[in-house]
C-alpha cells in the first residue's frame, strides 16, 4: 500500500479560526490524478468526559446549530492559540459546567474524518469532578448541566438525545477503559 502524492492545493475558503477548505490535486498509487479532492481543515478541540465521585457523567444540554436542535453532549471546546489541549479541557469544563476535576487523563487524539480531516479531537477523562463555580453565561451558548449514570447515557443515545459522534465515541472510550475506575 502506498500513500497518495499531493501535487497541488488551492485554498478555496479561509475563515480563521473556524475553517479552511482546500481543493487538492493528488496522484494515486496507480498514477491516476484526482484534481478535485477536497480537504476541510478545522481547528483542534477538546472533549471532556467528566465523571463525579459517584460515577455520574457531567453532560451539557445545549442548542447545536449544525444539528438544528437541542442535544445532550460532553463539554467541549476549541483549542485556543498557545493553549495545550489539556488546558483547553480544564478551561472548557469549568466554563461550561462550573465543575473542576482533580484527576485528568488523556484518552488520545483522533482525526474526525480520515479522508477530509475536519478537526482533531483531544479526548480527556476528568475524574472526581465536582461543582466549584457557576458556569459562565454566554448568549451564544446556553448550557444546562445534567448528571447521568452510564445506563441513562446509553438510554439517551437510544432515544436520539445524543447526536454527536464525538460525544458518543468519547464516552464509549472511557466506558471500555473502566469509567474512571
Amino acid at each position: 500500500m502506498k500513500p497518495w502524492k499531493p501535487l497541488d492545493a488551492v485554498l478555496l475558503l479561509s475563515a480563521p479560526p473556524w475553517l479552511n477548505v482546500y481543493q487538492e490535486s493528488v496522484e494515486l498509487p496507480s498514477g491516476r490524478i484526482l484534481n478535485d479532492f477536497y480537504r476541510v481543515v478545522l481547528p483542534d478541540f477538546a472533549v471532556i468526559v467528566a465523571v463525579t465521585p459517584n460515577k455520574e457523567l457531567v453532560m451539557v444540554r445545549s442548542y447545536k446549530h449544525g444539528l438544528r436542535k437541542i442535544s445532550l453532549s460532553a463539554p467541549a471546546g476549541l483549542v485556543e492559540t498557545g493553549e495545550l489541549p489539556l488546558q483547553t479541557a480544564q478551561r472548557e469544563l469549568l466554563e461550561e459546567t462550573g465543575y473542576a476535576a482533580t484527576e485528568w487523563r488523556s484518552m488520545g487524539r483522533f482525526i474526525v474524518d480520515g479522508n477530509r480531516q475536519c478537526g482533531t479531537a483531544h479526548i480527556f477523562l476528568a475524574e472526581n469532578a465536582l461543582p466549584v463555580a457557576v458556569g459562565r453565561e454566554d448568549e451564544a451558548e446556553e448550557v444546562q448541566v445534567e448528571l447521568l449514570s452510564p445506563n441513562k447515557f446509553l438510554q439517551a443515545i437510544q432515544q436520539g438525545d445524543v447526536a454527536t459522534l464525538t460525544t458518543v465515541s468519547a464516552v464509549a472510550l472511557v466506558m471500555v477503559s473502566g469509567l474512571g475506575r
